[in-house]
């Protein structure tokens, strides 16, 4: 039987896409668990396969020893130590809150404000009033907050094993990806290029750069400033330092910086006394606090060749949108734009720098009009 209608079959048009977007569909529902697995440790590998490769060519070009090695380094460098911080922070937590939530929380005396020169007894004054005036109800307002917190972190607490099974799934696509990682790129670069010609094969490449950029210019930047203002911490004497050195390393991520651990931590020390640990303290927090203006940007310009502006946008917006994981993916969609429209600007040519001339062009074709 001849099929005599050639023009549009719009049923089968229809069913083609309902076939399509429901095959789409069910595969994302089966591979759902380990999206987040695979997400991560594509970034992981993206950032580290420069050194992979160096490794490989110091170990004799021997693919296997090289992957052996960067399990070894991701183990020992990346998912054992943030195993431990996560679960220190949570065991860590309890006692601080339950300390906080028991109603022995109340605002310090602050005595150390009269030996300040100048603006010192201003101070101390304005601090007792604030105090007599209307400290402890304002104590007693914040600590049902500080209850419902707590009941947060515990709830969160359960969350640890899921967690771990995120980090085992990293770790085995990572090995995947580092053993398979040419053929890997090689399909995806394919799969861009048949969508989108040169153009597409130039987003990926460019996604790739911006990974690296933002492993190198940010992660690197916050895990440097937080162990150091954690070791500070840890020297100087201030309880529970490991807790707080997770904390700055998050702040340090979302580009807050490590004083707003710092500065809390400087002031415990002098309102209890020490302030010989507390004057070591500034100066060490003064050394990291600008340690980022000069490592993130030399960072990220290794990486790659993008304004700084974009990267930290992206970085913020996309840990706000996405989570932990919206750090690599925000800068990767600004980069990627970015790049795109740069080229769709470049392909005309550019004005007249003579705006007196483009001008007079502009009412001369007013006037033909």
């Amino acid at each position: 039987m001849k099929n005599v209608y050639k023009g549009w079959d719009l049923p089968q048009i229809v069913f083609s896409l309902m076939f399509i977007t429901l095959m789409i569909v069910a595969c994302f529902w089966v591979v759902q668990p380990f999206v987040l697995g695979f997400a991560w440790a594509s970034m992981v590998v993206i950032a580290t396969w420069p050194l992979m490769i160096k490794i490989q060519n110091w170990l004799w070009g021997r693919r296997s020893l090289a992957v052996i090695a960067m399990t070894l380094i991701l183990l020992l460098l990346f998912i054992i130590p943030i195993a431990v911080l996560v679960n220190s922070l949570i065991e860590n937590s309890g006692p601080v809150i339950a300390w906080a939530t028991s109603g022995h929380l109340k605002l310090p005396d602050m005595g150390w404000l009269n030996s300040i020169p100048l603006v010192g007894k201003k101070l101390a004054s304005f601090y007792h009033n604030l105090v007599q005036g209307g400290g402890g109800a304002m104590m007693a307002k914040v600590q049902p907050y500080i209850g419902r917190t707590s009941g947060f972190l515990f709830a969160q607490a359960g969350n640890f094993g899921r967690f771990m099974v995120h980090l085992a799934l990293m770790l085995l696509f990572s090995v995947l990806l580092y053993w398979r990682g040419e053929q890997v790129g090689h399909g995806i670069r394919h799969f861009a290029y048949r969508m989108a010609s040169q153009s597409g094969d130039a987003v990926v490449l460019l996604a790739g750069q911006a990974i690296r950029a933002v492993a190198l210019g940010v992660v690197v930047t916050a895990l440097v400033q937080g162990v150091l203002g954690g070791i500070g911490l840890a020297i100087s004497g201030i309880p529970y330092a490991t807790v707080l050195t997770v904390l700055m390393i998050f702040s340090c991520l979302v580009q807050l910086g490590p004083l707003v651990v710092l500065i809390p931590a400087v002031i415990w020390l002098y309102w209890s006394g020490d302030t010989t640990w507390g004057s070591v303290l500034v100066i060490w927090s003064c050394v990291v606090g600008m340690l980022d203006s000069v490592l993130r940007p030399m960072l990220i310009r290794m990486g790659a060749d993008l304004p700084m502006i974009l990267i930290l946008s992206g970085v913020i917006g996309g840990l706000i949108a996405f989570g932990m994981i919206g750090l690599f993916i925000g800068p990767v969609v600004l980069a990627v734009a970015y790049r795109l429209v740069s080229l769709w600007i470049q392909e005309t040519p550019a004005p007249d720098e003579d705006s007196q001339k483009a001008s007079e062009e502009l009412a001369e074709f007013k006037q033909e009009i």
